[in-house]
């Protein structure tokens, strides 16, 4: 097969499919981008031994799970010589926390927090999570409905279609 891009190039493009489908296998990826299989599996090793890849998901409709999340923007006072990052590992550790993100703004941190029921969240709240040290102040937004997730549209079926080639 022709060298059609740069190594970080195809490594860009192996990402963006993984991306909108975690399960698209080599070939499929190797189709796609005009390579062998077996160039597919080496880029996709390297960008993993590099850490790059941390781990493989699958996206779940939550309106039809039986589970509560919620959005929880928390203000915390930095640590000296450790600034935020002590306390946001402390607060990843805990099952209920799905995902956690240090931001700019009013608040320093957006936690995505996952619990049986309302009930299950305010209690993570109010026992787990503002009793850290720290921890000066938090605000739950409750998930309603989620119209999109990494880059999906949850509400629409996704059909891929290879190009056609015309000559």
């Amino acid at each position: 097969m022709a060298k059609i891009a740069s190594t970080a190039a195809l490594k860009e493009r192996i990402l963006a499919l993984l991306k909108r489908n975690a399960r698209i296998s080599a070939q499929e990826i190797a189709d796609r981008l005009n390579l062998t299989a077996a160039k597919a599996n080496e880029l996709i090793a390297q960008l993993e031994s590099d850490g790059v890849i941390r781990g493989y998901t699958a996206l779940v409709n939550t309106d039809l799970e039986s589970e509560t999340r919620a959005i929880i923007e928390v203000q915390i006072q930095p640590e000296r010589d450790a600034g935020f990052d002590n306390i946001a590992e402390r607060i990843c550790k805990f099952d209920e926390v799905v995902s956690a993100f240090l931001v700019s703004g009013r608040y320093d941190l957006h936690l995505e927090v996952v619990g049986k029921s309302l009930q299950d969240v305010a209690r993570f709240v109010s026992s787990k999570l503002s009793t850290q040290p720290g921890v000066k102040s938090c605000a739950t937004l409750f998930l309603l409905k989620k119209y999109k997730e990494s880059g999906i549209e949850l509400h629409k079926e996704e059909g891929y279609e290879r190009l056609k080639i015309t000559m």
